[in-house]
Formats: structure tokens, C-alpha cells, sequence
């Protein structure tokens, strides 16, 4: 009798763990569930906010000597553009309304600006002065080629004639773009020589290399990528390579500038979702280095292969480091 209760509580005893392990299991299940479900946002790897770098990486060589040439420093510079933006509440009212209409938060934009005023140009003290120099370069005479060749009779070439079917501005240029690295790069074409530089630097900057202009310093070839994206919501013309003046026109007066910094910012966004799978949303720095390198298509792809999150340069770790500062403007 004491045999038989014995091997019934031994009998118990192991139920009850069999239990307990099932249950500890659906509890362990529940909680990696939770964690995947906060880490993941409708399929997507939420970036988190912040800067991966402890300390800011190396600012380029040119950047430094642009800005000791015009006597001045970086943490001058910083500070004249945030207080151009604190003080302009109108621009700022433009940044938001902008901001809306591409879907994105605007402190994604004040930070793109600040980068670029930063590091790369000088901001003015005004915003009037903006438009006054717009002003300056309408119905001027200008065109985008390389020496006696226009991009239009460039891009006749045979080698473009697999983007012809292309009809979105952002994929037809993206493969006219990846034409230029793999076939004229750098290389003897028809009896031609071609520089080894940037598509957009060879053959859409007529004043001189890396030439950015406006508010949002806006690259041309950027420009013509996002054209459709901006006729559809902000409603302005489609551009045309062959109209460089009307290119400029909208890349330096500074409300059409604003749309083609949101386009290009909402590309950068789709781009990481799409490709990547990473929602940046949530960390301007990150958005702010994109904005400040280009290429988020190719960047997307390579993040993907290699795995890791995004990180953070020089341009878009002041902008997380400032962030606080920044989202005060707004």
C-alpha cells in the first residue's frame, strides 16, 4: 500500500514538473514574442533614436578647409543657422507644412538644413536673402553637358537605351546613373574621354564641381530623381534636363526647395523599408547622413547584405547630438 501512494506522488511529482516546464515555455514564448513585437514594427526593425557612435566621426578634409577658409568654425556655423531658424517662425511654419505633406516629421528637415549649413555652406543671415539669389539666377542661359556635349545628346547614346521604357524620374535617373558609373566612368567611350568623378558632378554642375545650392543645398541630378515625386504632391512642374535654368529655379528658391528636401528624405525612408527592412523614422541622424551622402537605394541594399544597423557620420551625429536644441526650433 505505502508502494502503491509512493509511485502515485512520484507519478504526481512528475505531472506537475511536466506542467511547470510547459507553462515556464508558453511564458518564455509570450515574452520573446513581446520583445520581437517591440523590436519590430509591422515587419520592420525599428532603428531606435540616438547616436551608435560614442564620439563624432572624422569631418572630411574639405568641409575644414572650406570653413577655415572663410574664417570661421564649425560650432560658429551651427549656431547661425539654429538661430536663423529660431528666429524665421514663418520658415519654420513651411517646414512643418512641407513636412506634413510628405508624411515625415519635420524635425527630419530642420536637421538636413543644419547639417548642411554647418559643414558644408555658410548660411545667410535672412531668408529674403534666399530668395534674392534665386532671383539672381532666373532666365540666366545655362545647360547641363560635359564640354561640347548637352546631357541631352549624352543620353542618346546607345548605352542608355535600356532605361527607355523607365517612366518614374527616380528609377529612370537611378539607371541612367548606374549607365554612367559602369560604362563612361572614367573611361575612353567613342573617342571620348570621361572624368572619374560623380555623374552629377561631370554633367549637371555648369558653375563648378559639387556645386549645391539654396536652403536645402539641393544636388540637381537629386532634383531630377524626385521630380514626379514633387509634381504629384506639391504640385510643381515636372523638370527637364533640357531647362537648366528652370532646375535651378526650383532647387534654390526656398519653398520649392523645401519639397525636394521632404521628397528626398521620404525616398530615403521608403528606400530603408523597402530594401533594408528598417524603419529610420524615428533618428534624423540617420536620415540627416543620407541626406548628406545620397545613394540611399545602394546604402539600403548593402546594410541588408551585411546586416547590423545604420550608422551614423559626422553630418548626422551633430544632428543626434543636438537633438534636444533642434526639436526646441519646432
Amino acid at each position: 500500500m505505502a508502494a502503491s501512494i509512493s509511485c502515485r506522488r512520484s507519478a504526481y511529482e512528475i505531472l506537475d514538473t511536466q506542467i511547470l516546464k510547459r507553462l515556464l515555455l508558453a511564458f518564455l514564448l509570450v515574452v520573446a514574442t513581446s520583445a520581437a513585437s517591440s523590436a519590430f514594427a509591422g515587419g520592420l526593425v525599428m532603428v531606435p533614436e540616438g547616436n551608435r557612435h560614442a564620439e563624432q566621426p572624422k569631418v572630411p578634409g574639405a568641409s575644414m578647409r572650406r570653413t577655415r577658409a572663410a574664417r570661421s568654425t564649425f560650432d560658429d556655423k551651427y549656431e547661425k543657422i539654429r538661430d536663423l531658424l529660431a528666429g524665421d517662425r514663418r520658415l519654420i511654419a513651411k517646414i512643418k507644412a512641407t513636412a506634413a505633406d510628405y508624411g515625415i516629421d519635420p524635425i527630419h528637415m530642420i536637421g538636413a538644413i543644419v547639417g548642411e549649413h554647418t559643414y558644408n555652406v555658410d548660411a545667410y543671415d535672412r531668408l529674403q536673402t534666399y530668395y534674392v539669389k534665386a532671383a539672381a539666377y532666373a532666365g540666366n542661359s545655362f545647360r547641363f553637358g560635359y564640354g561640347d556635349e548637352t546631357i541631352g545628346d549624352f543620353l542618346a547614346r546607345p548605352e542608355f537605351d535600356r532605361c527607355g521604357d523607365l517612366s518614374d524620374s527616380y528609377r529612370l535617373w537611378t539607371c541612367r546613373e548606374n549607365v554612367w558609373e559602369k560604362s563612361f566612368r572614367g573611361r575612353a567611350v567613342g573617342g571620348k574621354s570621361f572624368p572619374d568623378n560623380r555623374f552629377s558632378a561631370v554633367f549637371f554642375q555648369p558653375f563648378y564641381a559639387g556645386q549645391t545650392f539654396g536652403l536645402g543645398q539641393v544636388n540637381p541630378l537629386t532634383a531630377l530623381m524626385l521630380s514626379d515625386m514633387v509634381a504629384k504632391t506639391s504640385g510643381y512642374p515636372k523638370l527637364d534636363e533640357n531647362k537648366a535654368a528652370a532646375v535651378y529655379d526650383a532647387i534654390m528658391d526656398p519653398d520649392k526647395s523645401l519639397a525636394y528636401m521632404a521628397a528626398n528624405i521620404r525616398r530615403a525612408i521608403d528606400d530603408y523599408k523597402t530594401i533594408a527592412g528598417m524603419d529610420i523614422s524615428h533618428n534624423p541622424g540617420v536620415t540627416a547622413t543620407l541626406y548628406n551622402t545620397g545613394g540611399s537605394a545602394a546604402r539600403a541594399a548593402a546594410l541588408k547584405a551585411r546586416g547590423g544597423l545604420p550608422e551614423e557620420n559626422y553630418y548626422g551625429w551633430l544632428v543626434n547630438d543636438k537633438i534636444a536644441e533642434l526639436k526646441s526650433l519646432l
